[in-house]
């Protein structure tokens, strides 16, 4: 599939900021099933955008910028041809053995309802690590509302099981959490859903999980779609959680209030 993106961040600043610095993890990486066709940033500031690798192999790009800045904004484009690989990832860059990713954080953190209910997806189940992470899948897109993925904020894993409720980012740290509390490496995937048969237009980007199965490798799953992900996702970026892979963090000089607005259009 042929997949078209265009992702715009605006930051207001009120007063107008001194400076700021920001990290981008918005840039795809050719693997098996994906490869980039063209890719493009622009900052509406003057900066020079400064590539790097982070630690998780992760493409980021950081800038600087000197104010006063009352508005800032990063523009994303892009075009990406995928193929299904029925949730199998292969020819990623992998800087750390399976096992970095059983570690918990404050928003993956299973609490004990995460914990019994990943226990019973096992007594169903009998251990076979495959078999519990589609239960897992299933049950959570059944059990748990969908809700619109909001630029700003994120419960942890123990507040949205407790809701029934929540984002991709949400349902994608419960996941983590549950596999992580079976024994299974998971970790947190940022890229871009396209849903449906025409052009969709959101607040954010999509999340999902890649969990390790023994003699097959780190396998896809998207709870808030509860399937694994097929040709209409776009990988970008992997972390421990959502704030490991965002898709923009930086900090901002002097004082006063800071608005965000994203929008994002993925289609063909």
């Amino acid at each position: 599939m042929r997949i078209r993106i265009a992702h715009r961040t605006t930051y207001r600043y009120d007063p107008p900021a001194a400076g700021v610095i920001q990290v981008l993890r918005v840039t795809p990486r050719n693997y098996e099933g994906q490869y980039i066709v063209h890719w493009r940033i622009d900052v509406s500031a003057d900066a020079r955008l400064a590539a790097h690798e982070d630690a998780f192999g992760n493409v980021t790009h950081v800038f600087s910028a000197d104010g006063p800045l009352g508005e800032l904004a990063v523009e994303v484009d892009g075009e990406v041809e995928t193929q299904n690989t029925n949730g199998i990832v292969r020819g990623t860059v992998e800087r750390f053995g399976p096992t970095l990713f059983l570690r918990d954080t404050a928003l993956t953190q299973a609490d004990p309802a995460i914990r019994d209910f990943a226990q019973s997806i096992r007594a169903n189940k009998g251990g076979e690590v495959l078999a519990e992470l589609h239960a897992l899948l299933d049950a959570l897109y059944e059990e748990m509302e969908h809700d619109s993925d909001e630029p700003e904020g994120t419960a942890n894993a123990a507040e949205a099981f407790t809701l029934k409720r929540g984002s991709s980012r949400d349902l994608s740290h419960i996941f983590i959490g549950a596999a992580h509390a079976l024994g299974v490496p998971a970790r947190y995937v940022a890229g871009y859903f396209r849903g449906g048969d025409s052009d969709a237009t959101g607040h954010g980007g999509h999340a999902w999980v890649e969990a390790f199965v023994p003699d097959l490798g780190w396998v896809a799953f998207d709870p808030a779609n509860g399937f694994c992900p097929t040709d209409a996702h776009v990988r970008v970026a992997i972390g421990l959680d959502s704030l490991g892979a965002a898709p923009v963090r930086g900090v901002r000089y002097g004082p006063g209030a800071e608005t965000l607005a994203v929008a994002i259009t993925v289609g063909q």
